[in-house]
């Protein structure tokens, strides 16, 4: 009698607990009758000035499956994003899809807003180097959907004017071809660091050449305390500091320019040679009329090849509160297919995470996508040591050594103390 009460109460409690959940459970209600299900799916990229081709996919996901409507919702980016769907999350109220990115998926897998997608077809297809981003604890708990370059940008017709005809591959021609650019009368080039995304970035870009084509292990050495920055990540912060010595930035001047806005605006106006940012920015450059190159950033010795960097970028994962959870699933698997995907990639001049993906081509970042075939490259460790409160204090740190404020001994010492916090 005892243990049948015990069975009752544990129905009893299981019953109520799943009629909570599908009373505040997120995402659309049930399908209509006709059969029609709705999906809402929330994220940063597919409207504003990044619109990446979203709502074409959306539109062929659809007439693939009728039966399955596309509620897309588009927010800005972070913090905005986040801001957002955090308490949306923790309601119940947040979408069917969402998008993500490496540390969104940590943290919301962690709190278990997250539905596992490991048995889903295209998990197996995730290329290795791009599956850690992709999990945590084992599970598969989004879809990557692109493998995202950040580099050196170059005006061509600026270049022509001072005598430069190809962007330059290792250090040395880097800094004869800025001088040759100076000399033009041409400003060399532009690194906007208003909120200390750039400095950071140019420092991990230059390390992706100087650091891992000496040990391409050593984000796990690292981790295991078998590597460090001083005096490996030297030479990569010095090349910052060597800009400004030469004359071809003003660092205290960079400060002041905002990365994401007046950044684009003033390289899509002319008002530089070279300038440092994503290959999402090249759809817009390309606006601007001029033949623009995108390419590695050229940090090794003379006559070497550079890594390119890459970001493991945006990633559908499905609600786990989701009502409408196989549908959901449904979406992510249409993204997941290449003819799809591809068309994202293209939009954003990105490569595929994927082993069978289609990496699109364009002439604009030729020299990037040549470095990714050829294995040169490095993915930024977001899923680990460079996560989002690490990147953040290893930009203010950077721009307190750019400023005179702090030496290169203690900077490098400041990044790892930020690496290693958990």
């Amino acid at each position: 009698m005892k243990r049948s009460g015990r069975r009752l109460a544990v129905a009893t409690t299981v019953i109520a607990m799943a009629m909570s959940l599908a009373a505040c459970g997120g995402g659309s209600s049930g399908a209509s009758s006709d059969g029609t299900v709705t999906i809402h799916v929330q994220a940063w990229k597919g409207g504003g000035a990044e619109p990446a081709n979203v709502a074409e996919i959306n539109k062929a996901f659809e007439k693939a499956h009728p039966k399955i409507k596309v509620d897309f919702e588009y927010t800005t980016a972070d913090p905005t994003y986040t801001q957002k769907l955090q308490p949306e999350l923790l309601g119940g109220k947040a979408g069917d899809v969402l998008m993500v990115d490496a540390d969104k998926m940590k943290k919301w897998g962690a709190s278990g807003y997250l539905a596992d997608l490991s048995g889903e077809s295209w998990a197996s297809n995730i290329a290795s180097d791009a599956k850690p981003f992709a999990q945590s604890d084992g599970k598969t708990l989004a879809m990557p959907m692109e493998l995202i370059g950040i580099g050196l940008y170059a005006n061509m017709d600026l270049l022509k004017k001072a005598g430069v005809t190809e962007v330059p591959a290792d250090w040395p021609t880097f800094l004869a071809d800025l001088a040759k650019v100076k000399k033009a009368g041409i400003t060399p080039i532009a690194l906007p660091d208003k909120s200390a995304w750039t400095g950071s970035s140019v420092f991990q870009a230059a390390g992706s050449t100087l650091v891992y084509q000496k040990n391409k292990a050593w984000d796990a050495g690292f981790l295991d305390g078998k590597t460090s920055f001083d005096p490996d990540w030297k030479g990569s912060l010095e090349q910052l500091k060597t800009l400004e010595d030469k004359g071809y930035v003003n660092w205290k001047n960079q400060l002041g320019v905002d990365e994401w806005a007046q950044g684009p605006q003033d390289f899509s106006a002319g008002k530089s040679a070279f300038w440092y940012q994503g290959a999402w920015q090249v759809s817009n450059v390309k606006k601007a009329g001029f033949p623009v190159s995108f390419a590695p950033w050229p940090g090794g010795a003379a006559g070497t090849k550079p890594n390119g960097m890459l970001f493991s970028g945006t990633m559908w994962a499905v609600n786990s509160q989701s009502q409408q959870g196989d549908a959901a699933r449904e979406y992510v698997k249409f993204w997941s297919q290449s003819e799809n995907l591809a068309k994202y990639l293209e939009a954003e001049h990105a490569e595929s995470p994927f082993t069978d993906g289609t990496t699109p081509e364009s002439t604009e970042t030729t020299a990037f996508t040549t470095a990714f075939k050829d294995g040169r490259y490095r993915i930024l460790p977001s899923n680990s040591w460079y996560g989002t409160a690490s990147e953040t204090t290893t930009g203010s740190k950077i721009q307190a050594y750019l400023l005179g404020n702090a030496s290169a001994a203690q900077t490098l010492k400041d990044i790892q103390t930020a690496a290693n916090a958990k």
